[in-house]
């Protein structure tokens, strides 16, 4: 095996164990002794800023579009660079961000992520055309994927074991309410016009945040134990692997971005198919590198564990129905049934707060019972969807709002059971030196299935509304990928069903 090569860890059985799902087998200590109760609840207080300022920032750039339209005169493919632009510099650099983070320090590159985030944000809110705001969200994402997969790997790297569920469903539940809270807030904070502002308001209060954020992360995440050995800081450079990554992911995001709106024109179809041969010369490079001692961006010795590639392809699932329904949910409310942005907004908020709930209440559940507590959130997900679904049938389009508010909280309780769980059982066996590198992976594949949810169930989206109108129309595009939703939902479950099975052999091989 190469050097870098993911080995179980000693105590690895305890992480296929119900009472730690999830948690990697791992001292969870500075320096051989446990940190302390008080200590991890203040890191992963500065660490989940970064993953909500992350989900917000990407929601709330579609709640602006209208605004950035009139005000900086922004066309249709600008703004499109504006929202898809971001989410390609933070799905593209996430898995160099992550690797970053194992040979140079969790708190070094969380830090720089976390001021650079700061600075990009006043940048974005002090633009003068959409030229630049484009290029300032560009660094905008850059900077996102710099810091959060530290989230994740210094929760795997050094947290105790009994903390570490609990810290994976806060990190979860901030992603979610992050998200809901970029359509809400953001609706808000424009509709306040805060000090005349206007728009500029939803990225310039990332500002202060951000540089706060990162003073205390100074006082409060530890150096020395994430920090690289001077060795491997020396070999860490591969430029032609990042490059790599960052070009095969370009290479399909951008065209699943912008191809949907653009009514996918040659380009988009040359770029997709051209990310395949990209993609495998990129592959050969990091194994030839691997073989030969050196230092890969992408550590293909991750793939070679089981639980961790079932537990991306749950995850795959998962995000292509919840990038998917939350955009055609949106298209619904504010198109079809002629809601605005805040009342959009509002609407999505008690699935937001029943997903941070359930976060903390299902991962009890799983602690005790174990990864099949999955299961149940699934079929809570399938459940709320057919609700809507058959609301939305029976009223043709023309919905209580109540029942649509309870159908996404069922919706939402039912999220908030499954992220959490599906972070950390794929996680479970990732040694702590690659703690960074597979945070990167496990999130660049939850972003780019989102975006690929989007693009592609988006599309199946127009093409059952056609040239309808109105509420009816909507809500029959609607009910056909609420049930395409559902057969992800489903999907989901037989894949939970099979890493079960899989976190389970390392315990009965111990025994």
């Amino acid at each position: 095996m190469p050097a870098d090569s993911a080995a179980a860890p000693s105590g690895a059985s305890s992480t296929a164990d119900a009472s730690s799902p999830g948690a990697p087998s791992t001292s969870g200590s500075l320096d051989g002794a446990s940190t302390p109760p008080l200590r991890t609840g203040r890191m992963l207080a500065v660490l989940l800023v970064a993953v909500f300022m992350a989900q917000f920032d990407f929601f709330v750039a579609n709640v602006a579009a209208p605004s950035l339209s009139v005000s900086l005169h922004a066309g249709r493919a600008a703004l499109e660079l504006i929202v898809g632009g971001y989410a390609f510099a933070y799905a593209s650099g996430m898995i160099t961000g992550g690797r970053l983070g194992d040979l140079f320090g969790h708190r070094r590159m969380f830090v720089a992520g976390m001021l650079g985030f700061a600075v990009a944000s006043v940048l974005c809110g002090a633009a003068a055309d959409p030229t630049q705001l484009v290029v300032f969200r560009l660094l905008q994402g850059l900077a996102g994927a710099a810091m959060v997969p530290q989230v994740l790997a210094t929760v795997t790297a050094v947290f105790p074991a009994a903390s570490r569920p609990a810290a994976i469903a806060w990190y979860s539940a901030a992603a979610g309410i992050g998200s809901i809270a970029g359509q809400v807030l953001g609706g808000m904070l424009l509709q306040a016009d805060v000090f005349g502002l206007g728009w500029r308001a939803i990225f310039l209060v990332n500002g202060p945040i951000g540089v706060v954020a990162a003073l205390v992360a100074l006082r409060v995440l530890p150096g020395r134990a994430a920090d690289a050995p001077t060795s491997a800081r020396r070999s860490a450079t591969d430029p032609l692997g990042a490059l790599g990554v960052a070009g095969s992911l370009a290479l399909l995001v951008i065209p699943l971005t912008l191809g949907r709106d653009q009514h996918w024109p040659l380009w988009t179809w040359i770029c997709m198919i051209a990310a395949v041969p990209v993609g495998f010369a990129t592959v050969l490079w990091q194994q030839r590198l691997s073989g030969r001692g050196g230092t890969p961006t992408l550590q293909l010795s991750l793939f070679s564990s089981p639980p961790f590639r079932t537990g991306l392809l749950a995850g795959a699932a998962f995000y292509l129905y919840f990038g998917s329904f939350m955009f055609t949910l949106t298209l619904l409310l504010q198109t079809g049934l002629g809601h605005s942005p805040v009342e959009a907004g509002l609407i999505f908020a008690p699935m937001g707060v029943l997903f941070g709930v359930s976060s903390m209440v299902g991962k009890q559940l799983i602690a005790r019972h174990g990864l099949k507590v999955v299961l149940l959130g699934t079929v809570l997900i399938g459940a709320g969807l057919a609700l809507l679904a058959a609301a939305l049938v029976v009223s043709s389009g023309h919905v209580a709002l109540p029942v649509v508010v309870v159908a996404l909280s069922i919706v939402g309780t039912g999220n908030g059971i499954v992220l959490p769980a599906l972070n950390g059982a794929t996680l479970a066996l990732v040694s702590p030196h690659q703690a960074g590198s597979a945070s990167g992976v496990l999130a660049t594949t939850q972003q780019f299935a989102s975006a690929m949810g989007v693009a592609v169930i988006g599309t199946f989206f127009y093409t059952m509304l056609g040239s309808r109108h109105g509420a009816d129309g909507y809500a029959g595009a609607m009910v056909a990928t609420a049930l395409v939703a559902i057969g992800l939902t489903i999907a989901t479950a037989a894949t939970v069903q099979q890493l079960s099975r899989l976190s389970r052999r390392p315990a009965a091989a111990a025994e």
